[in-house]
């Protein structure tokens, strides 16, 4: 895959313009990162790390993948693209802060196809560099590893900043948004994998994420909430295993917990999402 440059890529050490220089890009001040055969740059800072190898693994990437393959969370991706695609502007900016392998990224970027909508400039990036890869197989944008903590990214430039089920951090967003941007929150609702959670953990908390609150804090202004709410087909052991396994719950379950999880079969679970347009 080619390395689709843009102008609005800056320098992670200094924040300057980066131009593209041979296979690789630069900034005024003599720092250079290259592009990477696959098609994306690394723009990660060794500041910006908090361990030698950030984010999701390869088994997650790879996990997750297989599931939204399945389609059994195509209903966020089609609400996702509801909610946004009447909002841009005819030549905006997306970026996709903390994109994962770029399903929902791709699945949007079909749906704006599909209403004859000019073509955007699309920026997906994540702190995995296992993720990226996966994500520059499925369409050109232009991908990058890089921390939402330090966006590589001019101020002022985004038209639609998508975090979904990530990790925001409210400053960086606000840097990078236009005044007229518009913030795309997505997070996991109370119910959300209920079914699945009563399973691995000994006692399940339900309670209301606060990062709308959060965003609040952080300078954003709500516009609207709304909450997509459905069960799934039956999983399969092996759909189970991969749901466990692209989650944070993979790493906070027990080992009973997993071995519990292990045995499910023909097994629906609960999905409740809440997206909060900010601005």
């Amino acid at each position: 895959m080619t390395f689709i440059n843009t102008d609005i890529l800056c320098c992670p050490l200094d924040q300057l313009p980066l131009r593209q220089q041979g296979n690789g890009m630069g900034c005024e001040n003599g720092h250079r990162f290259d592009i990477a055969r696959q098609g994306y740059i690394n723009l990660l800072s060794a500041g910006d790390k908090r361990s030698k190898d950030p984010g999701d693994g390869g088994d997650m990437v790879v996990a997750r993948r297989e599931f939204l393959e399945g389609g059994h969370y195509e209903p966020i991706a089609d609400k996702l693209a509801e909610l946004v695609t009447p909002l841009l502007a005819d030549v905006p900016v997306i970026v996709d802060a903390g994109c994962g392998e770029g399903y929902y990224l791709e699945y949007l970027v079909q749906q704006i196809a599909s209403c004859s909508r000019a073509e955007p400039t699309v920026v997906g990036f994540d702190i995995s560099k296992w993720a990226v890869q996966a994500a520059t197989r499925r369409l050109p944008a232009t991908w990058m590893v890089a921390s939402n903590r330090n966006i590589p990214i001019a101020d002022h430039c985004v038209d639609l900043l998508l975090s979904l089920f990530g990790f925001p951090a409210y400053d960086s967003f606000l840097r990078v948004l236009k005044p007229s941007g518009v913030l795309l929150l997505a997070s996991a609702g109370p119910r959300h994998l209920l079914e699945l959670r009563e399973v691995i953990y000994p006692t399940v908390k339900i309670s209301e994420s606060r990062e709308l609150q959060q965003a609040q804090a952080g300078g954003f202004s709500l516009v609207e909430t709304i909450t997509l709410q459905y069960t799934t087909a039956p999983l399969s052991q092996g759909k189970i295993g991969q749901l466990l396994g692209m989650t944070p719950h993979l790493f906070r379950a027990s080992r009973d917990g997993k071995e519990r999880a292990a045995l499910l079969d023909n097994f629906s679970v609960s999905v409740d999402v809440h997206f909060h347009l900010l601005r």
